[in-house]
């Protein structure tokens, strides 16, 4: 008969089941990833904010992703370093603890949707309505956009780990590397069916939503290039909407491959580290990917480069 430990605000993490010679190898290159996503998300910020060739709606609209992948890694890479040394029956977390993790990872995944719907508008805007855009796409609309699209992922949030802290809870182990709305709701004996309702109508809503979205505005985008003869509106098309759309595909892609493999519980380690790629690619991909494809960043990290070396140089005489 299986022992239940009611309400505990102790609970136990699974974690990764990491064969004891590879533990090191495996915090190491955690510890390598979470230092590059942080360098990497932190410098291209940087460069936007003293930047002020860089002050425009795209680049500004775009600064809610590194600073989305910052803190997500942060709420969630230094635990999972840090269980990773610690024997599993020692890897414990406070129950609240736990909800804020939880709520900051969903969030966090969230905002990510709802950040690259107001920045296809942004795009759609800009070569759909390149005479309105600057009438449109005001400092203030950046502000109000920026403020619906982690207003609404808060809401949305709040709402669904509202429905799992209402449960009584009869278990205390998180079967995850880190604490999420599914594995909180898993704690109880008492009936899910509207936190599953929800849970569902919430991710389809969220997905829906994203690429119907991304579907609508590039296709407007793709008839005005069809029947436009300006080779300079179709490059500029081409460069901006091809690295929007690149960062957007990396994104669904790791979320439905988490969502995939909660299908399959014969494979949970692989789901485990699924739900950390999640984080951990796109948090990595994203600076590189607009550092590479955006020519206006390119020029500013060359001015700054070359600041940086003639500086160097007049120090050495």
């Amino acid at each position: 008969m299986e022992n239940y430990t009611y309400n505990s605000f102790t609970l136990q993490l699974e974690g990764f089941k990491v064969h004891k010679d590879y533990v090191y190898l495996a915090f190491i290159s955690f510890l390598l990833a979470y230092i590059f996503i942080i360098v990497l998300n932190v410098g291209i910020v940087a460069l936007i904010v003293f930047d002020t060739n860089l002050h425009q709606p795209m680049y500004l609209l775009f600064c809610n992703l590194p600073f989305n992948d910052v803190l997500g890694n942060t709420v969630l890479l230094p635990r999972i370093l840090m269980d990773l040394l610690l024997p599993p029956s020692e890897r414990h977390i406070t129950y609240y603890a736990c909800v804020v993790q939880a709520f900051s990872a969903h969030v966090i995944g969230t905002t990510t949707h709802t950040v690259l719907i107001i920045m296809a508008f942004d795009r759609y805007v800009a070569i759909c309505n390149p005479l309105r855009y600057s009438t449109i796409m005001t400092n203030r609309m950046v502000v109000k956009l920026t403020a619906s699209a982690w207003g609404v992922a808060f809401f949305l949030v709040a709402i669904l780990l509202g429905l799992t802290i209402r449960l009584n809870r009869c278990r205390a182990m998180i079967m995850n590397p880190y604490c999420d709305n599914a594995s909180l709701f898993k704690l109880s004996c008492e009936s899910v069916l509207i936190n599953n309702i929800y849970g569902l109508t919430f991710t389809v809503l969220l997905f829906s939503s994203s690429i119907g979205s991304m579907v609508l505005t590039y296709s407007k985008i793709t008839i005005v290039c069809l029947t436009s003869n300006s080779k300079s509106l179709n490059s500029k098309a081409l460069k901006t909407c091809s690295t929007h759309l690149v960062v957007f595909l990396i994104m669904i892609f790791c979320g439905f491959t988490v969502i995939l493999m909660h299908r399959f519980p014969q494979y949970s380690d692989y789901r485990k580290l699924s739900a950390i790629l999640f984080h951990v690619v796109p948090g990595g991909l994203n600076p590189i990917i607009y550092g590479v494809q955006s020519a206006e960043i390119s020029r500013s990290l060359s001015k700054h480069k070359t600041i940086s070396t003639d500086f160097h140089q007049a120090t050495e005489f």
